[in-house]
């Protein structure tokens, strides 16, 4: 955002008088891990108006700490992007004293958004609803695991307070810390307006819900939730991840996404009384582009090789590209609510994927379904999982990332250069997991053969 001088002072001024003296900047990688930097208060102006250096690479950093050769980094000899801090998401920070959080927009150095930036490339899937009058409202659901510290298994960490059964729960009886309501409490008061969070169906799991709003708006509070998550725990002595599917004998993590749309004047264009099943044109185009574009959408919201360890029958996760009225095990689901609460759930991401980057593809398929007058199949009645009443979503990431490549019209929505450098991070992400030796293999093999 930019401020003219004398706003910039007096923001710095306001904030003095609070007993704010560090602002975190905060942006996100391409898997949506938060990079930044803590700003002393009177360092503020200079990352408003110079900006923030961070290495271009950072995006294509890996998880270890190696850097994909994505076009632009080392090729170019490892170059700067400037962050600098957007102060319309500033909030605090609870959890941390005296601090306050908000979110870095990345520029080239030659000017321009960075093009792989998760927050550019939303915000380039935004201005094209725009161009329609129209506009996203997304409510973001996540799941994720709280796991304790525990030496003698292999992961070094076991589930916090791992007791079946206790789906739904509130309480101690789930959660014997309290940590849930302290991290809505303090979630809360981050202004990333939650709205409730409940024990899951696994133990140790829960889910956090944030309130629905704009499509860019939806995606920075989805990625601040998450980052908040991990570091409150972190405070806890404990670890909350987001892995797809962590555990062989229980069920993986979600991120819903319930999307609508709306007009220049607000007011909800996915429903239509007079329609079928009371949605409108739009609404059944919109369901249409994210069936039609569902193999690639699988590559962004289901980006790890994990991911696909959580699909299957049976699981409360999709496994084929469908669609239902009120039916949790369709790919896209249709509340019962109608009027302006009309709406998808499109229940295909799992917990890993970068927010940013599921909220822009929906919306991009879903932009592509309005701009061609797609129309879907009829909906799925029933049990969704029966192989023969729809096609299959890719079943593996090499999969999902061909059919990403292969969908040139997503590309063009997204931006070729995003999807290019994604495309390069994953695949090498793909070939560190062939050339590495599993405990799956060490079990199966070592002894006996």
């Amino acid at each position: 955002m930019a401020l003219a001088d004398h706003d910039v002072s007096e923001v710095i001024e306001q904030l003095r008088t609070q007993g704010i003296d560090v602002v975190r900047v905060s942006f996100s990688d391409l898997i949506g891990v938060d990079r930044g930097r803590d700003v002393l208060i009177e360092e503020l102006r200079t990352a408003l108006g110079h900006g923030l250096a961070f290495c271009r690479a950072v995006y294509h950093t890996t998880p270890t700490g190696d850097v994909v050769p994505v076009a632009g980094g080392i090729d170019a000899g490892l170059p700067d992007i400037t962050v600098r801090p957007d102060l319309s998401t500033l909030t605090p920070m609870p959890w941390e004293p005296d601090t306050l959080w908000c979110v870095g927009d990345a520029f080239l150095p030659e000017g321009g958004h960075a093009p792989e930036s998760p927050r550019a490339v939303v915000r380039r899937v935004s201005e094209r609803l725009a161009s329609l009058d129209l506009h996203a409202i997304i409510g973001p659901e996540l799941e994720f695991f709280v796991l304790e510290p525990d030496g003698g298994t292999p992961a070094q960490y076991r589930r916090y307070a791992d007791a079946t059964g206790n789906v739904y729960v509130v309480g101690r009886k789930g959660d014997p810390k309290g940590l849930l309501l302290k991290m809505l409490r303090y979630l809360r008061d981050a202004g990333l307006r939650v709205t409730a969070a409940n024990h899951e169906f696994s133990g140790g799991q829960f889910e956090i819900n944030l309130t629905h709003s704009e499509l860019v708006d939806s995606a920075d509070r989805a990625f601040r939730l998450k980052s908040a998550v991990q570091e409150i725990m972190r405070h806890e002595g404990l670890m909350a991840t987001f892995m797809a599917k962590p555990f062989n004998d229980e069920g993986g993590s979600g991120f819903h996404l319930h999307a609508s749309l709306v007009n220049g004047d607000g007011a909800n264009v996915f429903g239509d009384p007079e329609g079928e099943h009371e949605l409108s044109d739009v609404g059944r185009h919109a369901i249409a582009g994210v069936l039609a574009h569902a193999p690639a959408l699988a590559a962004i919201a289901n980006p790890t090789i994990n991911s696909y360890k959580r699909f299957g029958p049976d699981t409360l996760a999709p496994w084929l590209i469908d669609w239902g009225l009120d039916n949790r095990s369709a790919m896209v689901r249709i509340p019962p609510e109608r009027g302006p609460g009309t709406r998808m759930e499109v229940r295909l991401g799992d917990a890993t994927a970068n927010p940013y980057l599921i909220n822009a593809a929906i919306c991009a398929a879903a932009y592509l379904g309005i701009t061609e007058k797609a129309e879907p199949p009829p909906p799925v009645e029933g049990y969704g999982y029966d192989p023969a009443s729809a096609p299959m979503l890719p079943q593996t990431l090499p999969n999902a990332l061909d059919a990403l490549e292969a969908d040139t019209a997503l590309a063009e929505v997204l931006g070729e250069y995003f999807v290019h450098a994604f495309l390069t991070y994953k695949r090498n992400e793909v070939e560190r997991f062939e050339r590495s030796v599993t405990d799956w293999e060490l079990r199966e093999y070592t002894y006996h053969l």
